[in-house]
Order: C-alpha cells, then sequence, then structure tokens
C-alpha cells in the first residue's frame, strides 16, 4: 500500500501515512486519526500543486463515477464532479427527478445497477439518515460509496474539508475552542463536525435556540450554551450555520428578527474570541440572518472562500485514495 510523505501542518507526528483499506466514506465519526491524516496529507498536495502534484494511475483513467443526489446541491456535487473530470475519470450526474427512482426503484436496486454498469464510485446525497448504508449492504465490494450528505445525520466531506481548512490557521487542532452557531437540529454538518474535530482534539461549543438544540449533545461530549457570546468567548473558529428557512413554519423560532438579533454573527459578537478568530460557514448562507453581509466578505476574518477551494482538493483526495487503496471486485471501464 502507498505510503505519503507529507511536511505540512499535521495533527500527529511522523510523516510516513497508510490507508486502511476502508472502501467507504459514510461519516466522520468511523474515520481513524490515520485515515482522517492520510486524506489531509494528498488533499494538501492538491490544494498546493494542483492535480499534477499526484497524477491518478493511467490505470484508473476512464473509472466511472456516479453522482446520485436526491437533494439539491452546487457545492459538493459540482466540486465532485470537477475533482473527478480533472482526475481523468469518467463522471455521469443522475438526475433523480426523471430517473427510475420516480417510477418506484430503490435505492439499493439503483447502487446494484449502477454497479453493474461499472461505476466504481458512488456519490449519494439523500434526505434520509441511513440511506448510504443500504447502498453499502447492496453493492458489496462492487463499487465505494461517498455520503454527500444525509438527512440530519452527517456530511463527512463537508466536515474534513473545514477542518483541514482551519488547519491552515494552526498547527494542529488539540486544545482549540470550536463555536458551532444556529441551527444544531437540523445540521448535518454539526454533526460530522463535532465527530471530526473531537477527534482532532478540539473543543466543541454549540449554541442555538432551543428549539433547535438537540438533547444529546452534552453526552457526546460537547458543551452546550443558549447564548452565542457563552460560546464564542475566547474561542479560535465560530461556524455560522444555516438557519434553514423551509423548516422554520412550525413555529421553532419566534420570528427571523429574533433570530437575528440573538444570534446573528457580527464583528461585535466575534471580539469576543481569541485574537485571530476566525470565522467559517459550509454555505449556502442566508446573508444578514445567520451572519452579517460586512463579516461574511471580510479577508481578515472569513475563511469561507478557502473551505470551497479546499473542498474541491479534499474530494480529490477522496476519489484518489478511493480508487486506489481499496480492492474492489474488477469489472470494465466505462
Amino acid at each position: 500500500m502507498m505510503k505519503v510523505t507529507d511536511s505540512s501542518k499535521s495533527t500527529k507526528s511522523g510523516p510516513n501515512l497508510t490507508w486502511s483499506g476502508r472502501r467507504h466514506i459514510i461519516d466522520t465519526s468511523d474515520l481513524t486519526l490515520d485515515e482522517v491524516e492520510y486524506l489531509f496529507s494528498i488533499a494538501r498536495r492538491y490544494r498546493d500543486g494542483g492535480p499534477a502534484a499526484l497524477p491518478l494511475p493511467q490505470e484508473f483513467h476512464g473509472q466511472g463515477v456516479a453522482n446520485v443526489f436526491y437533494e439539491n446541491s452546487t457545492r459538493t456535487r459540482s466540486s465532485f464532479e470537477f475533482a473527478g473530470k480533472v482526475l481523468r475519470l469518467n463522471v455521469v450526474n443522475i438526475d433523480s427527478k426523471v430517473s427510475s427512482v420516480n417510477k418506484g426503484e430503490s435505492i439499493e436496486d439503483t447502487g446494484r445497477n449502477l454497479a453493474a454498469m461499472g461505476f466504481k464510485i458512488i456519490i449519494q446525497r439523500h434526505s434520509a439518515a441511513g440511506a448510504c448504508n443500504l447502498l453499502v449492504q447492496a453493492v458489496g465490494d462492487k463499487a465505494c460509496i461517498i455520503n454527500a450528505g444525509e438527512g440530519a445525520s452527517s456530511h463527512p466531506s463537508q466536515a474534513l474539508l473545514d477542518a483541514m481548512t482551519m488547519l491552515e490557521c494552526r498547527d494542529n487542532l488539540r486544545g482549540a475552542k470550536i463555536a458551532i452557531i444556529g441551527d444544531i437540529t437540523h445540521s448535518r454538518v454539526a454533526r460530522s463536525n463535532l465527530w471530526l474535530l473531537q477527534l482532532l482534539g478540539a473543543e466543541v461549543h454549540f449554541a442555538g435556540p432551543p428549539t433547535l438544540m438537540p438533547s444529546y449533545l452534552r453526552e457526546l461530549g460537547a458543551h452546550v450554551h443558549l447564548r452565542p457570546e457563552e460560546a464564542i468567548k475566547a474561542a479560535d473558529f465560530v461556524m455560522a450555520l444555516r438557519l434553514q428557512l423551509e423548516r422554520q413554519q412550525s413555529g421553532l423560532i419566534p420570528s427571523i428578527d429574533e433570530y437575528q438579533r440573538v444570534f446573528r454573527i457580527d464583528h461585535e459578537r466575534l471580539a469576543l474570541g481569541k485574537p485571530g478568530i476566525k470565522v467559517l460557514h459550509p454555505q449556502p448562507m442566508n446573508r444578514d440572518i445567520e451572519i452579517t453581509y460586512s463579516l461574511a466578505d471580510d479577508q481578515k476574518f472569513s475563511l469561507m472562500d478557502k473551505q470551497v477551494s479546499n473542498g474541491f482538493a479534499l474530494r480529490m483526495a477522496i476519489l484518489y485514495t478511493l480508487l486506489t487503496q481499496t480492492k474492489l471486485t474488477q469489472t470494465n471501464k466505462l
């Protein structure tokens, strides 16, 4: 198995990293520290040197990648698609609105059919938690499954790119205080970030309205606050989450105006953090609701552009790793 040498910032000592052979990326709670560091080391090479820094071996050129998105997406879908094309893979976008799903085809049958066609990687976004596990059970060792976000439970590649972006600001995340503010209940990003940031040694603080805060967070080792100021105080990073406006018709918050007044991140609230504090947002964002226009665009504090560019490199790293470091049943190239 290939060893990767990386001299850039790392959360563990020792330059030699190997991939475990894991075939699927379902959530950050599944990943080991070595696996995370392996992906970061590959992603940094792509970030700093582009695809020429680590070309995909020619034997993998033309392998099939299927983007199966049952929910809307801009950054995740387009970055996986572009990453695959840059690596010389054959990427096909499956539009669930016009696919056989509308005729009643199950997730498992879609996966089996794609694997039988020769697709080596299936990237899925779905509204239901556990949807990717159904794919894993269906395809066996014929394809790798990547969770591109499902339900309110998980979004591993987003959490990985978030942590990678934070590591551009400090050598490691051990002891770092990270505040995540907003609609925690409906956020797949919040959960995947919690698992990963704790694995990397960070202290995770959540703040949001009581109606948008799961009751079990403390059991998972998180710190929970009802006011953002308490979470942001002495923090190294603040992540604002999208207020999911489509879910607010049931009266989970008094009003948008009230949410803005109490939870919107602005320069004044950010000043409660440590000197050098940075702000992130997984996007899409509702400008001036969860974060002010001026702060989102302030390059002194905002890491949002870096999140997007790192997301492209990180997703290249995931595709490269799953193709080259796992053993799949041999099928023809598309």
